[in-house]
């Protein structure tokens, strides 16, 4: 399939929209690594203040991951800023969007309030971006 200037354009402003929600998600886990006191918007929201130790180490292996994302993301648009075959940005970015979906029904089944009214939508978000970037036909 041939890719016109238009889509290219529609799916890099649309890539670059869900790595801005990646980088969101990785700075709030930077945020949680570094102590800042959001347990009850993490982690099933059952901590007050800053997080446990483990947890923390966690929320920095996030940061990690998340990074991780939204480079897949952009190579998957074509910006060409990552040598890795287009297959695994392909198959990765579906593999991502699948792991928002279930991120998202996660949070929405979540106790905590902040999981369920602000990261479960912003999950189901970025999770529609990738979806739509990871069926554009960009190479």
């Amino acid at each position: 399939m041939i890719t016109t200037t238009a889509n290219l354009t529609l799916v890099r402003a649309t890539a670059t929209a869900a790595v801005v929600g990646l980088v969101g998600i990785a700075l709030f886990q930077l945020a949680l690594a570094l102590g800042a006191p959001l347990g009850q918007a993490a982690w099933g929201g059952t901590h007050t203040g800053s997080l446990p130790h483990r947890l923390r180490i966690a929320s920095a292996l996030a940061v990690l991951a998340w990074a991780g994302a939204a480079m897949l993301v952009t190579r998957r648009a074509g910006f060409g800023m990552l040598a890795m075959p287009e297959a695994v940005a392909r198959w990765g970015t579906w593999i991502l969007f699948g792991l928002l979906l279930l991120g998202a029904l996660m949070n929405v089944a979540s106790s905590s309030t902040w999981e369920r009214y602000f990261w479960g939508p912003y999950a189901l978000i970025v999770a529609g971006l990738c979806f739509a970037v990871a069926r554009s036909n960009v190479t």
